[in-house]
């Protein structure tokens, strides 16, 4: 598997999400299962595991944790916190303390001495991000993460932070269907040396061209409520999947495969983390790694898809609808 950087953490070029084993696309797999499909991903050259306290209320943090404990300094762990509240006045004693203690329980459940990657999962703004950077950065003094990121923050919201305490990575929706960040995120974290790292870059699936009109979603499936899904979007974003399985035929590769190695080529510091539950989705997912597009092929997707209007979207809004999403927070008590 090549490698990547963001910024000071080598990453396999493509990462593997781990949110779906535990939630977020209707029924899981069992423990045993889970554990396999992780483990499965390590031993076909993926070194970087992507979770969050807020996955399944803690259990998909446990289930990164046992599953690569035999192999923990050989791979990067990011996960991820969020802050409900403003913290007592909004002092940094009170914001350090909240803070820490989200570390603290995220580093039991994944059992482990450090976290490589720690992001704000979104920013709250009741808390300046002044002040989240300045905490990230005594917990990097302290040696109890090696990096921080944030996740869906806007282009002014990411230099105010790094400014304080430099960012490693951003993670944020990014994909051939989701492109809004190329205006202005991923030229800043090109400019500052930040790493960009796409969730959803197959959009929840979409692209990989395996779904129909007659799909059904049940239990908290976050496609019963993106808009991408609905039967009639589906039907007008064809063109779209055309476009790619035409590529993909060309080149002897998946549609899922052209939409990562398109991400891939656009730029060195981009790591895509998509997700699965099966070892052959998996494997091809990784493969993309493999699939290089040359600099005509890439210019003749962007040409083409400047051309196709995209029909429906995901948003948080939407995804707080299903009710399971409402009720799975974590909560820290700071004594």
């Amino acid at each position: 598997m090549k490698t990547r950087k963001l910024r000071n953490l080598e990453v396999s070029s493509v990462g593997y999400g781990c949110m779906g084993l535990s939630h977020g696309y209707g029924p899981v797999p069992d423990q045993a299962e889970a554990i396999r499909l992780i483990r499965n991903a390590y031993e076909q050259g993926c070194t970087f595991f992507d979770t969050a306290e807020g996955y399944g209320a803690g259990h998909n943090e446990r289930l990164v944790g046992e599953a690569l404990a035999p192999v923990r300094p050989d791979v990067v762990l990011a996960t991820k916190l969020k802050i409900e509240a403003t913290p007592g006045t909004g002092q940094h004693t009170g914001l350090m303390r909240e803070i820490e203690a989200h570390v603290e329980a995220s580093l039991r459940r994944l059992g482990t001495e450090y976290i490589d990657l720690y992001y704000l999962h979104r920013v709250n703004p009741d808390i300046p991000v002044e002040d989240v950077a300045e905490c990230m950065g005594e917990l990097i003094r302290k040696g109890k993460i090696l990096a921080w990121g944030q996740s869906q923050s806007t282009e002014d919201e990411i230099r105010r932070a790094h400014a304080v305490t430099p960012l490693s990575a951003v993670q944020s929706e990014y994909s051939i269907m989701e492109r809004m960040f190329e205006k202005d995120v991923i030229p800043a974290c090109e400019e500052l040396g930040i790493g960009f790292v796409p969730f959803s870059p197959l959009a929840s699936g979409f692209l990989s061209g395996k779904y129909t009109t007659e799909a059904r979603y049940v239990g908290d499936d976050v496609r019963r409520v993106i808009t991408r899904f609905t039967q009639e979007n589906m039907r007008l974003n064809q063109p779209l999947l055309d476009l790619i399985r035409g590529f993909a035929q060309a080149k002897g590769a998946t549609p899922a495969q052209i939409s990562l190695a398109w991400m891939l080529h656009k730029k060195e510091f981009i790591v895509p983390i998509p997700g699965s539950r099966s070892p052959e989705r998996i494997a091809e997912n990784l493969g993309a790694a493999d699939v290089a597009l040359t600099d005509d092929e890439f210019r003749r997707i962007e040409t083409e898809l400047a051309q196709i209007e995209i029909h429906g979207n995901r948003t948080d809004a939407d995804i707080a609808k299903l009710p399971y999403f409402r009720k799975t927070t974590i909560n820290i008590t700071v004594q």
